[in-house]
């Protein structure tokens, strides 16, 4: 027993997990009385002062946006915040064992349940890829399988807190997440994306199929050189009685080109259905993970079975009665845009990032009806809109914004206003995000020559240029140019030496992702 209580709430009991990121407790929720889960990070002993700080604040981010997401196949989160130095992470106690104590207790792991397992996490991943999420560590210790069946994916968002850039690499040069799982793209240091999730569980499916990860090692760097330049072994010469449909799909979803894998988890889903194990046939045993797809609806033996939960559907946005009643809505409910627009800065001064954008969506036709659609309001609207939706990690619905946002002020202000160059990046940014790697690509090389040509100016601040060919840099690795994306950030290195000088935390950040290209490359 540990005794320590987290926020007066959180009573910690035992640890069930221990890594470089923090512990994981059982413990006991005293205001619910429930059994729940806490994980622990401690950014000071991970980062330097300024990046723990920075950690700090996308923590409470990612949770926020993780907690968003509601499946089935995913851990519930309760809770999040600090306690002293700690960061807090409450999540429902899941029973059950890990993929890969799993894997160990009934190896050879019939390949019914792989494909069931893998059809799962492929639920899981449509998911989180649509908001859009990169779960970027997705491995069997972060899979659980509960007794009936059903798996759960862990630590949503939690590899995303402690790289806080999506391709920034640690201290010591090395990207996080575990390289056994490791894409090329994230191996390299380029930019991830749900292609990069897809690799994973391409290692996943094939470790469960063979007993063991495609490419392993005696070092981290000499199992990412593999996973860089070797082609995985088919898995039909290991076992021939998986079926050729399967082993074709692994070896699709261990492409080396992200462009050459699956488009996404709902067309390895769709590869998958057709294997999986018909109802009431197939092994069976305690903790079948084929239980959900032969015996949907059967209660598990001696547990009685739970009624289905009613599923609600949440109304579309609406003004909150307070800004009603202050505004003078007209006879339709609409408040007046000014009261609105105070009613969204006190919601983002709180925090409650959600209901302001909830607010700036519903005033916002209300707005164009009343000023227009090409008005000044509705402009500084649409663009706190966009705003709001991208750092609330809503990158689908902040991309049109933006775009039309884009259009409209090219349109006035011409092709390099600086408001017009704004706009564009944070398309670019969208879109890397939402794995769109070679539109972002177009887009921020598109943009690139009106920074380059500012950065010319006297006393220009080049960091906005210097930040696009970053990007650049690593969208190159993604795509699978690495002598490129070499050359790129060489020449930004360079440039920021002789701009800033060589301790700059730039070019230090440079010099660590060259040296980690070279040691991998040059194995």
């Amino acid at each position: 027993m540990n005794g320590r209580v987290i926020t007066d709430r959180y009573e910690l009991a035992t640890v069930i997990g221990q890594g470089g990121m923090g512990q994981v407790w059982t413990a006991y929720d005293r205001r619910l009385d429930r059994r729940v889960a806490v994980k622990l990070l401690r950014p000071d002993h991970m980062a330097a002062a300024t990046v723990a700080e920075d950690m700090r604040r996308r923590f409470v981010r990612e949770c926020r946006v993780t907690a968003q997401v509601a499946h089935p196949g995913l851990v519930t989160v309760h809770d999040a915040g600090s306690d002293g130095d700690d960061l807090y992470l409450v999540m429902q106690y899941v029973e059950g064992a890990d993929l890969s104590d799993h894997l160990a207790e009934h190896e050879p792991y019939p390949w019914q349940w792989a494909v069931a397992v893998a059809a799962q996490m492929c639920a899981v991943l449509a998911a989180v890829h649509a908001v859009p999420i990169v779960h970027r560590d997705l491995k069997p210790r972060n899979v659980m399988v509960k007794p009936d069946g059903t798996i759960t994916v862990l630590d949503l968002g939690v590899a995303s807190v402690l790289d806080t850039d999506t391709t920034r690499l640690t201290h010591t040069g090395s990207p996080i997440g575990s390289p056994a799982y490791m894409a090329p793209e994230q191996a390299m240091g380029g930019a991830v994306g749900p292609y990069t999730d897809l690799y994973a569980l391409g290692v996943v499916l094939h470790e469960l199929l063979s007993g063991n990860v495609p490419f392993a090692g005696s070092t981290a760097l000499g199992v990412l050189h593999r996973h860089l330049y070797e082609p995985p072994q088919p898995i039909r010469r290991l076992r021939p009685d998986i079926p050729e449909a399967l082993e074709a799909l692994v070896l699709r979803l261990l492409a080396k080109d992200p462009q050459h894998r699956p488009s996404g988890a709902q067309e390895v889903y769709e590869a998958l259905a057709p294997l999986l194990p018909a109802r009431g046939g197939g092994p069976t045993g305690p903790m079948d993970p084929t239980r959900p797809f032969t015996r949907p609806l059967a209660p598990w033996p001696e547990r009685a079975s739970a009624p289905a939960a009613a599923v609600r559907v949440p109304p579309p946005p609406t003004v909150p009665p307070s800004v009603a009643a202050d505004t003078g809505a007209s006879a339709a409910g609409r408040p007046g845009v000014a009261a609105a627009v105070d009613e969204v800065k006190r919601l983002l001064g709180e925090g409650r990032i959600t209901q302001a954008v909830d607010l700036l969506g519903a005033i916002l036709p209300a707005a164009a009806a009343e000023h227009g659609e090409h008005s000044h309001v509705v402009r500084v609207l649409r663009k706190q809109y966009a705003t709001t939706l991208m750092d609330d990690g809503q990158y689908r619905r902040a991309l049109p914004e933006l775009r039309r946002l884009a259009a409209d002020r090219a349109a006035e202000a011409g092709p390099a206003d600086p408001q017009t160059l704004q706009y564009r990046h944070d398309v670019a940014l969208c879109l890397e995000q939402l794995g769109e790697a070679a539109e972002a690509l177009a887009e921020y090389r598109a943009i690139l020559p009106y920074h380059e040509s500012a950065r010319q100016q006297p006393g220009a601040d080049p960091s906005r240029a210097f930040g696009i060919r970053h990007r650049i840099g690593h969208l190159l690795l993604t795509m699978g140019d690495h002598s490129g994306a070499y050359q790129q950030l060489q020449n930004l290195l360079y440039d920021t030496e002789r701009t800033y000088g060589p301790y700059h935390p730039l070019a230090g950040e440079l010099r660590r992702a060259l040296t980690h290209q070279q040691q991998i490359r040059g194995r």
